[in-house]
């Protein structure tokens, strides 16, 4: 199962599912702001219906941060049905992450709480979904999240073959991963001070 990209349009998205349907597999879409009409109908289905699978995690990494996710499965048909997502869409996703952060000044917890929506094609558990959902974060925040900021990939006002160019950060990102490097921007800095430094890496 793939954890999909959050930032396709509804059109590539419904070709999307329509393909994986195809090729007998099973997809799950983040749902966004760009597409309103599909988060309206989730909001108020996952607002009005008990959920048919329930699954909640507490991650505390350290004694100043806790988040409790917890994973919310619906059925999709109470608002999909005579829709053109009808078939497509099996399971409707909410995943809630509260997150309590301890102050260092005072010692008092700050409270932030974030509300994501998901789709799914297959009949899929809370806890598999949840799995999925945390695996499809892992790689946000070690690729994309990279190449957006420490790469300025959204900045980029590349339109002539700008794949050339895509395809080239993720060569850049692949050999300082090989070559050890976490954290990426101090590793581009340090590379930008000193040119000795990348070409000492190695490139196989």
């Amino acid at each position: 199962m793939k954890a999909g990209c959050s930032h396709w349009t509804p059109c590539i998205v419904k070709k999307t599912f329509e393909a994986t349907r195809k090729a007998n597999s099973h997809l799950i879409v983040q749902v966004k702001e760009n597409q309103l009409s599909l988060l309206a109908n989730i909001k108020q289905a996952t607002g009005e219906n008990k959920p048919l699978a329930r699954h909640e995690t507490i991650d505390q990494g350290n004694r100043m941060r806790v988040e409790t996710r917890t994973v919310e499965v619906f059925d999709a048909a109470c608002v999909l049905e005579g829709t053109a997502w009808n078939c497509l869409i099996s399971r409707l996703i909410r995943v809630t992450r509260l997150t309590r952060t301890r102050r260092a000044k005072d010692g008092m917890w700050e409270r932030r709480e974030e509300i994501s929506y998901y789709v799914c094609s297959a009949q899929i558990s809370a806890k598999k979904a949840a799995r999925a959902i945390r695996s499809h974060w892992g790689i946000e925040n070690r690729n994309h999240y990279v190449r957006d900021v420490s790469m300025l990939e959204d900045a980029s006002r590349i339109r002539i073959n700008p794949g050339i160019f895509a395809r080239t950060r993720s060569f850049a990102l692949n050999i300082l991963r090989a070559n050890g490097e976490e954290n990426i921007a101090d590793a581009l800095w340090r590379n930008a001070l000193n040119i000795n430094r990348p070409l000492k890496y190695r490139y196989r």
